[in-house]
């Protein structure tokens, strides 16, 4: 019998017969892992889905299959493809806490896997499959820890509790889309280990979504760059990373930031094609730098050349950077915004956040980093006025802000603007995205119809979404396209300071490119930030200061050169550690 998963000739259209997904082949052997990378939208998740059977609301598995050890999963009744997810397929999603019942302990969502089923086993054998799957993902396997709900659990221990479930029952086939996105450095590298290691020692075939090329670096065997549904490169993940030949794959790899050197970041212009209307030549052309008439006409088909595959009639034309061209240094401190003295936030009798002070000039961008916990998102919400349990002050342009938000007057909440790490929570989701928009501007530029409409449409086109995005609600959005509605909300504003929780995480590399460059000329403008992050890559890009926080507390303060080049403290030195760069020689 046929070993490990092979995918030949995927397709995936919606009902009306539009192709998402094109054309889509590969092979995974027991024991690796293929990362599948791509802008939003490019069908990396869609594939992914499809792996179990799935096809999202509106859509259909047109043609094509998938084989695990011999067996076609898209030719099984809807009944037998749902009685193998969980026993020869597996998923884990971005955010294992969602996906975890919080009404029952995680020794019962562990043991009902196994008790159940046609491979159902006994409690006994159940409880030791158990506890060598915790010891796995090195996890404790007491009762205690089996007793706990998931709210009582950290971040990273609900990823590793994902990872557990999904594998416990000795799947073939694992899916992970975007797992450790909302993970801190050093748990986001715990996990990615577990994840190779989980394939080779239980020879698990394993596919890993993500828009973060230097987590597929770490992770993954085998790249295939997906864009607007079609295969631009595959092969092996050295290969395609290394020394790219498409040259969509060299522009993603371009807009990549590194901890190495502050540099320009190059976004990709023009935005994918809208699929209902593509023509018949490559789906790259119109953004593609070497692009020509042949390219317009037809369609390159995907050819094997030496270990990769490349769907392009000019393979390796593009050359490769090998060297990081600074930015310049940060400016002298200037007009002092914002002025954080001696903050003690809290939550009940617990401490927090313990004698934070700092301050943040105009035109200045100052990172916030550190673990999950050390208190930088409460940081950030005290200065915007969402947590109030705290002593010390919080002065605003030489005066002291009220505590809560709703005691702030009118210009306060506009020069302030805060944009969440989780866009849909932020979003109402019976507004489209031009009304939520429009309601900001309304609210503190009334004017006509026309000019809410024209500031709405140019902090869209700014926030890099095509306008055509503006009737459509957010659930109709990507995670990165809603984060970019967010960003726009924000800066349509036009604020003074902007308190930025992660908000780059759900974007993909060359969006988040754009959108750092966007904020870079907005501060050249005078724009203030407080950017809260756990991408130290993003941090060295675009951050003047840096303030690492550990359990709440300041152990280091400095500029972003000296933090980066010669950290004082043995904490920075070891998140610095945790970085995950791609080959600068061809990133940069």
């Amino acid at each position: 019998m046929m070993k490990g998963v092979k995918v030949a000739s995927l397709g995936i259209s919606l009902l009306d017969g539009t192709r998402i997904v094109h054309d889509v082949s590969f092979a995974i052997e027991p024991g690796k892992v293929l990362g599948l990378v791509g802008e939003s939208g490019s069908g990396k998740s869609t594939v992914a889905k499809a792996l179990l059977g799935y096809a999202g609301p509106g859509a259909r598995i047109g043609s094509g299959s998938v084989f695990i050890d011999g067996e076609d999963i898209l030719a099984l009744s809807e009944a037998e493809r749902r009685e193998r997810r969980g026993r020869i397929i597996s998923y884990v999603p971005q955010d294992a806490g969602m996906s975890l019942n919080p009404g029952l302990s995680i020794g019962t969502q562990l043991i009902e896997r196994l008790v159940s089923g046609r491979d159902a086993q006994n409690r006994a054998e159940a409880a030791a499959r158990i506890a060598e799957v915790l010891t796995a993902v090195r996890l404790p396997t007491d009762r205690n820890f089996l007793a706990r709900y998931p709210s009582e659990l950290s971040g990273g221990q609900l990823q590793r509790i994902g990872l557990a479930i999904a594998v416990v029952g000795r799947p073939k086939l694992l899916v992970l889309d975007e797992p450790t996105t909302a993970l801190d450095v050093a748990t986001r590298n715990e996990v990615l280990k577990l994840v190779s290691d989980l394939s080779k020692d239980m020879h698990l075939c394993s596919v890993y979504v993500s828009h973060d090329l230097g987590v597929i670096s770490a992770v993954a065997d085998q790249v295939m760059v997906l864009y607007a549904g079609r295969v631009m490169e595959y092969g092996e993940g050295a290969q395609v990373l290394g020394a790219p030949a498409h040259p969509y794959s060299h522009a993603l790899l371009r807009a990549v930031p590194t901890t190495l050197g502050r540099k320009p970041l190059e976004g990709i212009a023009g935005t994918a094609p809208d699929l209902r209307s593509r023509g018949t030549g490559c789906v790259f052309v119109a953004r593609c730098p070497i692009g020509d008439d042949r390219c317009a006409a037809v369609e390159p088909a995907l050819v094997v050349k030496g270990a990769s595959s490349i769907r392009c009639y000019k393979p390796n034309a593009v050359e490769a950077k090998t060297n990081i061209v600074p930015l310049p240094l940060a400016k002298a401190r200037g007009e002092q915004i914002c002025a954080v003295r001696n903050l003690v936030a809290r939550y009940g009798p617990l401490d927090v956040v313990r004698d934070v002070s700092f301050e943040i000039d105009k035109g200045e961008c100052v990172a916030l980093v550190g673990e999950s916990g050390s208190g930088k998102s409460t940081l950030a919400r005290c200065m915007i006025g969402l947590h109030s349990n705290y002593d010390g002050t919080i002065a605003f342009c030489g005066d002291t802000l009220p505590r809560k938000a709703e005691t702030r007057n009118g210009d306060a909440h506009r020069r302030i603007q805060y944009i969440f790490q989780d866009p849909y929570a932020s979003l109402n989701p019976r507004r489209t995205v031009g009304d939520s928009i429009g309601l900001a501007v309304r609210h503190f530029f009334p004017g006509s119809r026309q000019d809410v409409l024209d500031a709405v449409r140019v902090a869209v086109e700014r926030a890099g979404l095509s306008p055509d995005l503006m009737s459509r609600y957010p659930s109709e959005l990507s995670g990165g396209e809603r984060q970019r509605v967010a960003i726009a909300r924000a800066l349509v504003c036009k604020p003074d300071l902007l308190v930025c929780d992660e908000p780059t995480s759900a974007l993909d590399v060359s969006v988040q490119a754009s959108i750092i460059e966007l904020l870079r000329g907005l501060m050249a403008d005078g724009l203030a930030m407080l950017f809260v992050t756990h991408d130290l890559a993003v941090v060295r890009s675009i951050s003047d200061r840096v303030i690492v926080l550990q359990q709440g507390a300041v152990v280091e303060s400095a500029s972003t050169e000296a933090i980066f080049s010669a950290p004082a403290t043995g904490y920075s030195r070891e998140l610095l550690s945790h970085a995950l760069n791609v080959r600068p020689a061809i990133a940069s």
